[in-house]
This record gives C-alpha cells, sequence and structure tokens, in this order.
C-alpha cells in the first residue's frame, strides 16, 4: 500500500505544475510585444510510478514539470534569413536608384534637355547676327550652363559614391559588433544550460541578433552538442562561407582605404574590407547577398564593362602590352591613369599607359610598370582586367555614359568650331575644354609633334595628366563629367567664338555656326542616335532601373513578411490562446488546491478523532 499521506504529495505535484504553466503563461504575456520573443510552454509528464503491495500493482506519484520549452522551427528560421537577405540588397538598391533618378528628373527639374534646347537657340539667334556681342555672350553662357550641368551630376553621383562607401564602413562594424555580442551569449547560454534546464530568454536574443545580420549579407547557423549530453553546444556562423562565430571566439572585418583607384572618376580612399585572420574578402561574390551585397554593387557597378584584353608580353618586361581589349574609342575610356592590372591572376601596379592605333583601328594599350616591378613569368595570350566586372549598374556605369557624352559632343563641336574663323580673324580654338588635376591648365585637344611621330593616341601617368610642355596637348580621355567646361579664352572674350568659315567675305558669315547648329540632329553621333536621344536613354535607363529595383523590393518585403507571418503561428504569441492558458492552469490549480483540501480533512478524521 502506498502511503498515507501519498495523496497529499500528488496534490503537491499538481499545484506546482500548474503554478509553473501560470507562471510560464504570464511571462508569455508580458512579452507579448517583444522582439524576437518565442512563446514557451512548460513540459510536463506523469511521476514515475511506484511498485506497491497491492492488487494494482503501480500507484502514480503525480506530475513532473520537464522543463519550459521554446516554440521555434528551424526551418522557418532558415527560410526567413534567405529572404532577409534579399530584402536587405533589394531595398537598399531601391534607396540608391531613387536618388540617382531624383538627380537625373527631367520632369520636375530644369536638367540636360532645358540647358541643351538652350544653348541652341541662343546658337540659332547668332546665326541671324553673327556679329552681335550680347548674342555670343549667351550663347558661351548657356554652353557653360550645359557643362555646369554635368559638373552638378558628376558631383552628385559621386556623393552617392561617398554615401555607399560610408555605409559599407557601417555595416562592417556593425557585423563585428554583432559577431561580439554572438559569442557573449553563446557564453553565457552555455553557462547556464551545461546545469541543466534551457536559457531560453537568451537564446531568442541571439536568434534576433542573426535575424538582424542575415539583411547585411548571407549567412548560416550551425548548433552542435558538444560532449555526451553535458548541456554545451558548439554556435558557428558564417558568412558567404567564411566563419564569423566560432561559439566563444570570432573573426572581424577590417576596413582598409584602396591605395589605388578602380575607375578614372572614383572618389580617392574607396573602401575593401579584409579578414582580420588573413582571408580574402570577396565582395564580388554572387552569393554575398544583403546590403553589404547591394552598397558594393551601388558603388562599384560597371554592367560588366570592365576594362579587358589579352597581354602581349615576356618575363621582365617593365612595360606591359595589352591587345584585343574591349576599349577601342576614348570616349568610353574609364581607366585610372595609375593603378592595379591583373594579368593572367597576378597584380601589377602601373604608373601610367599610352595606347597606339593598330593597323586594323584597335588600341594598343603599353602600361608602365611601377618602378622595381617587371613581369614575372611569360603572360602572352594571358587575359587582362583592371578592375573587376560587377555586373550592376551603378555610379561608375552611370559616370561612365557621361563621359561618353561630354567627350563625344565636345569633340564634334570642337572639331567644326576649330575650322572656323573669330571676330579677329584667328583661327577657333577648341569650344568645349577640361581641366588638368594636376596643372590646373586647359588642354588643347591634339597630339604634340612627339606624339604624332610616335602614333601615340593616348598618353597618360599619374604624374601628370597631360604633358609638362608650355602646351598642354591631351586626349579627349582627359575630359570627364566633373571638368566639362567651355574653353576660358572664349568664355571671357566672346569675339572668341567661331561663327563663321572665314571672314574674308564679311563679319556676318555663319556658315560655321549653320554646321554647329546641325549637330543637334546629327543623327550618326551616337548609336542611339543624336545627342539628346542619348541623354534621353541614359535617363529612360535609369528610370527602369529605379521602378525594377522598387518592384524587387516591395516584392521581396511582402514574401518576408509572409514566412514571418508563418514563423510567427509557430513561435509568436497569441493573446487569446494565452488568456484560455491562463483559465486551464487555473482550473488545474484549483483542483489541486481542492484535492489538498480533501486531504486535509482525511487526515484531520485519521489523526485527531480515530483515538477519541
Amino acid at each position: 500500500m502506498p502511503s498515507t499521506f501519498w495523496g497529499l504529495s500528488i496534490s503537491k505535484s499538481g499545484l506546482y505544475a500548474s503554478m509553473g504553466g501560470i507562471n510560464t503563461t504570464a511571462h508569455n504575456i508580458a512579452n507579448t510585444e517583444t522582439d524576437g520573443y518565442s512563446r514557451q510552454i512548460v513540459n510536463q509528464q506523469a511521476g514515475v510510478a511506484l511498485r506497491v503491495n497491492s492488487a494494482y500493482g503501480m500507484a502514480g506519484s503525480g506530475v513532473d514539470v520537464t522543463g519550459v520549452e521554446q516554440k521555434r522551427d528551424e526551418y522557418y528560421d532558415m527560410k526567413y534569413r534567405t529572404n532577409n537577405t534579399m530584402y536587405g540588397s533589394y531595398f537598399t538598391k531601391e534607396h540608391y536608384m531613387i536618388e540617382i533618378e531624383n538627380y537625373f528628373n527631367e520632369v520636375k527639374l530644369e536638367g540636360f534637355t532645358t540647358n541643351f534646347n538652350s544653348m541652341f537657340d541662343t546658337l540659332q539667334e547668332l546665326s541671324k547676327n553673327p556679329s552681335d556681342l550680347t548674342t555670343r555672350t549667351e550663347v558661351t553662357n548657356f554652353a557653360q550652363s550645359m557643362c555646369e550641368y554635368f559638373n552638378s551630376m558628376s558631383d552628385s553621383l559621386k556623393n552617392i559614391q561617398e554615401e555607399c562607401n560610408f555605409e559599407i564602413k557601417n555595416q562592417a562594424d556593425r557585423i563585428n559588433a554583432l559577431a561580439q555580442q554572438l559569442t557573449a551569449l553563446t557564453k553565457q547560454i552555455n553557462t547556464l544550460e551545461v546545469n541543466g534546464g534551457t536559457a531560453n530568454d537568451l537564446r531568442d536574443q541571439r536568434n534576433l541578433l542573426v535575424d538582424e545580420l542575415s539583411q547585411i549579407c548571407n549567412i548560416s547557423v550551425t548548433e552542435n552538442v558538444v560532449g555526451d549530453g553535458v548541456g554545451v553546444t558548439s554556435y558557428v556562423v558564417k558568412i558567404d562561407s567564411q566563419t564569423l562565430v566560432d561559439t566563444y571566439d570570432y573573426n572581424q572585418l577590417l576596413v582598409v582605404p584602396q591605395k589605388h583607384l578602380t575607375n578614372q572618376t572614383d572618389e580617392d580612399g574607396l573602401y575593401h574590407l579584409e579578414w582580420s585572420n588573413g582571408q580574402a574578402f570577396d565582395s564580388a561574390s554572387s552569393s554575398l547577398g544583403g546590403v553589404l551585397s547591394a552598397l558594393f554593387e551601388v558603388r562599384d557597378g560597371n554592367n560588366n564593362e570592365a576594362f579587358k584584353g589579352k597581354a602581349d608580353t615576356a618575363v621582365g618586361d617593365t612595360t606591359l602590352t595589352v591587345t584585343s581589349t574591349n576599349v577601342n574609342d576614348a570616349a568610353k575610356l574609364n581607366i585610372p591613369p595609375s593603378g592595379v592590372i591583373e594579368v593572367g591572376h597576378r597584380e601589377y601596379n602601373y604608373v601610367g599607359f599610352t595606347v597606339t592605333r593598330a593597323d586594323d583601328g584597335s588600341f594598343v594599350y603599353e602600361f608602365e610598370l611601377e618602378e622595381g616591378q617587371s613581369v614575372s613569368r611569360d603572360s602572352t595570350g594571358a587575359d587582362v582586367i583592371i578592375g573587376r566586372d560587377v555586373n550592376y549598374k551603378g555610379i561608375p556605369y552611370y559616370m561612365a555614359q557621361l563621359n561618353e557624352f561630354v567627350r563625344t559632343f565636345a569633340k564634334e563641336f570642337n572639331d567644326v568650331h576649330k575650322s572656323g574663323q573669330d571676330l579677329n580673324g584667328e583661327t577657333g580654338l577648341d569650344f568645349f575644354n577640361g581641366t588638368d588635376v594636376v596643372s590646373g591648365k586647359e588642354f588643347v585637344f591634339e597630339r604634340s609633334p612627339e606624339e604624332e611621330d610616335a602614333g601615340i593616341v593616348i598618353r597618360a601617368f599619374a604624374q601628370n595628366a597631360g604633358n609638362d610642355e608650355e602646351v598642354n596637348y591631351g586626349s579627349y580621355y582627359f575630359m570627364t563629367a566633373a571638368n566639362f567646361k567651355v574653353t576660358s579664352d572664349i568664355y571671357y572674350d566672346a569675339k572668341k567664338v567661331a561663327a563663321a568659315s572665314t571672314i574674308v567675305d564679311g563679319i556676318e558669315n555663319a556658315d560655321t555656326v549653320q554646321k554647329l547648329l546641325a549637330l543637334k540632329n546629327d543623327v550618326d553621333m551616337f548609336k542611339q542616335g543624336m545627342p539628346a536621344a542619348f541623354f534621353q536613354t541614359l535617363v529612360a535607363e535609369i528610370g527602369i532601373d529605379s521602378d525594377k529595383a522598387t518592384q524587387f523590393s516591395k516584392s521581396q518585403q511582402n514574401i518576408c513578411a509572409s514566412i514571418e507571418n508563418q514563423r510567427l503561428s509557430v513561435s509568436g504569441v497569441d493573446t487569446e490562446e494565452e488568456a484560455m492558458n491562463l483559465i486551464r492552469y487555473q482550473t488545474a490549480y484549483n483542483l489541486s488546491a481542492q484535492a489538498v483540501s480533501i486531504m486535509n480533512q482525511i487526515y484531520d478524521k485519521l489523526i485527531n478523532y480515530m483515538g477519541a
């Protein structure tokens, strides 16, 4: 037979179990609005039955609480984090593409179309009265306004590039901070769980940090039990297959300014990331994902149009010859005067380059390597690349489009202008110009006698963008949207506007102006057609890219919301369900208390009245 007081013990276990359920339910209700909180439930089972010397053999011992369990589904966690990574990438691109689109807003702002048309309208007036200095001044002023528009666009794009660059540093710092917090939480969790039980609330905090990390980049999480059920687990978090957190240790991302430009118009000191343990961080990885990947794509995206070619050089050469390139037009060349060139997966620093033209019209590049460097192995036919291909239309791509426009248009305009004479009877100057970043002088877009003799088309060196000679000869490669301007001599002296092929027949001759006016409708200047069509195509392209980013962002946001709802259906706190649980546990508690009361009456009779 069981003990006389056996029933009291059973009732007591019921009281404790019900009270545990009430406390856990209260904890759930208190954390209804807590981010990352997972619903907890009390796990209980029947107590171990005891053998008794009676016909029924075994007697129940009440109920045991085996623990408080966190309701969470790893599948939904993984699914949410994968899609959260995609959402982080899309909404980041959306943010910056809308910013770019706003700068190119031709509808709300007086942009390219207004300035371009105004310049040609004043040229039209000049054709009617070529000798009028007021009209000539208006031509130079409206032309300068168009130049300043491109200067402004260049500055705006560079500002966005700087924003992306700064945000890359912020995100790297955030990853490092999250890694540090994850290791600290893992240590706390293992310290508590080694003695039994589960650190549910700490695990929620850790999972919330991992959710946040998943939006920054693609991650994977692995947790395994260490030893034979001692309550300690290893916890490993990887970013794009590289270890960030390994239980109590964590790797850090180092933010390092680049020593060399990748593109001609890049801002100085753009960051690249490195792991503190020496591993390389591949920012171009297609699986990096998240906010970080989007920032690199917007900052460095060139639509897979990095400079590429084939090497034609031998061991020991200090000059690297590159042929069969994808750039055979100075208007489309956007490599920096000095930088890093990769030949067959080996990198060399170059300090300048010259370009000549082959018999078939293609460019042949000669890169002069940094002092002390030479080609370390035979590289004939090896692939050559400067920078890297980034399959996204980011800042470098749009800057290249602006550069192509100003270079191509300026060359056509200058060629016509130089074929005429100004009011002084002198040959026309380059109407549009650029400023040498080193000397501050304006260019003369012709080849020097030495370059003519050597057949050099472009000559660019780090120490001097143009030449040291009194006449600053240069290629249109040196003209960019950032330094695009009207030649100072013309801007400050309207008489130098060349309106006629010759003034012998009189200053009212305007045949050169007529040729300049014809450029507005020149359908052969660009592959898109007329100059305005080139820019309109660019604006339309930006609008399409921006709209695509917005649509993808909204779609992915809806997907994430749907997955989050699925996850909350398992781990979220339902206040109505918790209210029912309160009643359920209250009822169980009252019944156990009633059993105790009945046992009390029985014991009272047994102890106080049986001997009376």
